[in-house]
């Protein structure tokens, strides 16, 4: 079995991450850092003996030529540094979601992975967690017949909907999207990952085999009735013999089947996913098959967000795939389409 020689871009909390799992992995190391911030960089180097830090993860990479790179910054550097990770040779690279700040550049990013044969993948890591797995078996077992319609609850479309975007497929055995129906309202300034975000936003989405999704996002704190359910944050799957809440506050799985009193399966000790996620890639480096958390799955989950923004701007029913290139949001807020008023500090 080789050894993989990684390097890890970006030394914050989920670089941190990242490198644990390739730590845990029997067939990889950490071999360099790089983060804009010295001293974080070094932090990260100090847990994996002999890291080497740097500053200019260009030089890294000219120098290093990792195996693999985990991209662990902010989405504006996603796409410059997977380009130039693919220039370095590396074999796979593993990426923070959200992918990109525009479709264009997310699309960009497979294709340029894909071309040059480099596996690519985006931290969509809730698709290794104890609640979510078990629902999916629980889900496939027909424990509430048929899926009817799943259900999203969270902040915004980019950051968080991303997660649920892809949960939506996961839990719909990849079935890919048919049309979206959206709408966003930006009336405050709200910026994640230095990249503006929706105050408040819904979005509907057909699936190809007439499964339906809903994404509620930018709910107030004050949602008592919701609590009950998600705890403002979570997901509900409809079937057609009862429904599964899942809470992310509470590390929470509720299945209410109908006639029948609420169960609560009890969550097993469980590895963290960001640590199974790194080592699903570097197996399936090795066997060639596709990762739980690839980049062309990515990239649909993605096209829902791009689509519901652009839904927005057109007020009209978006047929996928979607061919704009920018992110509607963005322009619009250029143009003053949208036009965000700062809020007083509460």
């Amino acid at each position: 079995m080789p050894e993989y020689r990684a390097a890890v871009l970006g030394c914050g909390g989920r670089g941190r991450a990242h490198a644990a799992g390739y730590a845990a992995a029997p067939n990889a190391r950490v071999v360099a850092c790089a983060d804009a911030f010295e001293e974080t960089a070094r932090v990260l180097a100090s847990q994996h003996a002999g890291a080497v830090v740097y500053t200019d993860y260009r030089r890294l990479l000219a120098e290093q030529r990792p195996d693999v790179v985990s991209i662990c910054t902010w989405p504006h550097l996603h796409r410059e540094m997977v380009e130039a990770a693919v220039q370095s040779g590396a074999k796979a690279i593993h990426c923070e979601k959200p992918m990109a700040p525009t479709w264009g550049d997310a699309r960009a990013m497979h294709k340029v992975c894909a071309a040059a044969g480099v596996v690519m993948t985006f931290c969509h890591q809730r698709r290794f967690g104890a609640p979510f797995r078990i629902a999916r078996d629980l889900l496939r077992a027909g424990e509430i017949g048929e899926i009817v319609q799943i259900e999203g609850y969270c902040p915004n479309l980019f950051d968080w909907g991303t997660h649920w975007f892809d949960m939506f497929h996961f839990y719909n055995e990849e079935t890919p999207a048919q049309w979206v129906i959206g709408q966003i309202d930006v009336t405050e300034e709200q910026t994640v990952f230095g990249v503006p975000v929706e105050t408040s936003g819904i979005c509907q989405v057909l699936f190809r085999n007439d499964v339906r999704a809903l994404l509620v996002t930018g709910q107030a704190p004050q949602s008592p009735r919701l609590a009950k359910l998600v705890e403002r944050v979570g997901i509900v799957i409809h079937g057609t013999t009862g429904r599964m809440e899942i809470a992310t506050g509470a590390v929470r799985l509720r299945v209410c089947r109908f006639g029948h009193a609420p169960l609560e399966p009890e969550m097993p000790a469980w590895p963290e996913a960001t640590i199974l996620s790194v080592q699903n890639l570097l197996e399936c480096l090795e066997s060639g098959a596709e990762p739980e958390l690839s980049s062309a799955r990515a990239l649909r989950a993605t096209e829902l967000i791009f689509a519901t923004y652009e839904s927005s701007r057109r007020r009209a029913r978006i047929v996928l795939p979607l061919e704009t290139e920018d992110s509607a949001l963005l322009t619009g807020l250029e143009a003053g389409y949208w036009n965000p008023q700062p809020q007083p500090p509460v």
